[in-house]
């Protein structure tokens, strides 16, 4: 029978180096062609409410699943989450279905993960200051992501909310109370001191600026919904740095970082043609100078969710957490 997993279930379930690595594992599976990843689609009556389902399939997990992704600002005035999701997982041989598990952990946990991947191999060796643009939920999983990769010393963070950094700030010294955290006056503040920047926002327009960058810099660019007309960097970051995707299909339909910049004429959409898969397997290099400008953009893969939700479902069977429901019944 499947397993029903609640936000609470799945509460401390895994680590961040475990889902370090079986997100890797599905970049280099996406790259080997040994897992299947369907394109992003979006339903949508209005600009209002956006919804993606998100669905792959990996042999190695032996699991087929799609992510129900709601994507709604206004949510933000109800008091309410602007981003919900759900995941759904089934057999991949059988289509028996295995598990349902609330998406907003896996979602922050295997986003982290990605960036934490991209740093892996395309951040400086050295990289030990970490700048964050934005505050919210995605921030300290980003900390205790980057962490696992790189020798963290130093977190600079930015937001526009004194409250969302107080608490930021609170929880994050609380998880690594080695690590100094100091909030900055502004983004190009958080940019220009660190080594590796992600940018956590919802942003429409930009909030980094190419400007702003720096020789060596890393750049994971994460918080904008996937909407062509969402973006955090703008056109000349894109053109000043080597740009890495998630995957090429998805960054040229629904990355506005992407697709915003190759409008303006800063790019063509041949710069957006290396996948992090490439990278992780070797068919691509990495960081090829100790300046070089990298930047990774993230807008999220259905296959990253598949691999996350076998790890979550093999770590909670034993605990007892959820519970079996029966839908033929």
């Amino acid at each position: 029978m499947p397993l029903v997993l609640t936000r609470s279930d799945l509460a401390g379930l895994v680590t961040p180096a475990q889902v370090i690595d079986v997100v890797e594992q599905a970049f280099a599976d996406l790259a080997d062609g040994t897992a299947a990843q369907a394109p992003l689609a979006v339903a949508a009556v209005d600009d209002r409410a956006h919804f993606l389902p998100m669905t792959a399939v990996s042999p190695r997990a032996g699991l087929a699943g799609s992510k129900l992704l709601a994507d709604i600002p206004a949510n933000r005035e109800r008091g309410l989450p602007a981003q919900r999701s759900v995941l759904v997982l089934a057999d991949a041989t059988t289509g028996e279905p295995v598990a349902v598990l609330d998406g907003g952990l896996p979602t922050r946990l295997r986003t982290a993960a990605a960036s934490a991947v991209a740093t892996r191999w395309l951040a400086r060796p050295d990289a030990r200051v970490l700048g964050l643009v934005g505050a919210g939920g995605l921030a300290l999983e980003h900390v205790s992501a980057i962490a696992e990769v790189r020798p963290l010393e130093h977190v600079l963070v930015w937001s526009r909310s004194d409250a969302t950094v107080r608490t930021f700030v609170e929880r994050t010294t609380a998880r690594h109370p080695d690590l100094k955290v100091t909030r900055v006056g502004s983004p190009a503040s958080a940019v220009g001191s660190a080594d590796v920047v992600c940018t956590l926002t919802p942003a429409r327009e930009p909030v980094v600026r190419g400007a702003w960058f720096h020789p060596g810099l890393h750049v994971n660019v994460v918080g904008a919904p996937p909407r062509p007309d969402h973006r955090e960097v703008d056109g000349e970051a894109m053109a000043r740095a080597r740009v890495v995707v998630d995957s090429v299909s998805t960054a040229l339909h629904e990355s506005g970082d992407a697709l915003l910049a190759i409008a303006e004429g800063a790019i063509d959409e041949a710069a957006c043609g290396l996948e992090l898969g490439d990278v992780v397997t070797g068919r691509a290099t990495g960081r090829r100078a100790p300046d070089e400008v990298t930047l990774f953009d993230s807008v999220g893969l259905g296959l990253l969710d598949v691999a996350i939700g076998r790890l979550l479902v093999d770590a909670a069977r034993p605990t007892g957490r959820g519970r079996s429901v029966d839908l033929s019944a």
